[in-house]
């Protein structure tokens, strides 16, 4: 009789991860849309010239570069300001650039970044799956913030 209890208790546990896991799958499945839906309003909104890369990444390039472009194993300089669809900034380079791993940052400047070569400039539209998701960084940036980054990139190493 325990072993029928255990089976049936186990078989619960099972369909009710499975339910969960797949609950997840479909949130985060929303979420993409409604981010999608957010960044193709934006992009209209603001007459812009955007490429979908797939993921649900927009790019939009003002000048592609003529340099080398950057690959995730690859330490790159950079000038950016991020700033959310309200138009908030949350962090600006200014004239003062900043030196990263890119496998060590966000999947949408992964993503993103060998889009462009050397001296390459454009926006990043990231949807928060490729940026920080449900997590919040700062209280600048609230969970399931879709992110924009106007880069340039000036060096790849």
């Amino acid at each position: 009789m325990k072993l029928k209890q255990s089976i049936h208790i186990f078989s619960l546990a099972l369909i009710a991860i499975l339910f969960l896991s797949g609950c997840s799958k479909s949130d985060e499945s929303a979420q993409l849309d409604a981010d999608i839906r957010l960044i193709e309003d934006y992009i209209a909104s603001n007459n812009l010239n955007a490429v979908p890369t797939g993921s649900g990444l927009y790019i939009v390039t003002d000048y592609l570069g003529n340099g080398k472009s950057p690959n995730s194993n690859s330490t790159i300089t950079i000038r950016y300001k991020g700033y959310r669809l309200d138009g908030f900034v949350f962090e600006d380079t200014g004239n003062s650039p900043a030196t990263f791993n890119l496998g060590s940052l966000m999947q949408g400047w992964r993503e993103g970044l060998p889009y462009f070569k050397e001296g390459g400039r454009g926006t990043l539209l990231i949807p928060s799956g490729l940026a920080y998701g449900s997590n919040s960084p700062s209280p600048d940036i609230p969970a399931n913030s879709v992110l924009l980054f106007d880069i340039e990139l000036i060096a790849v190493y």
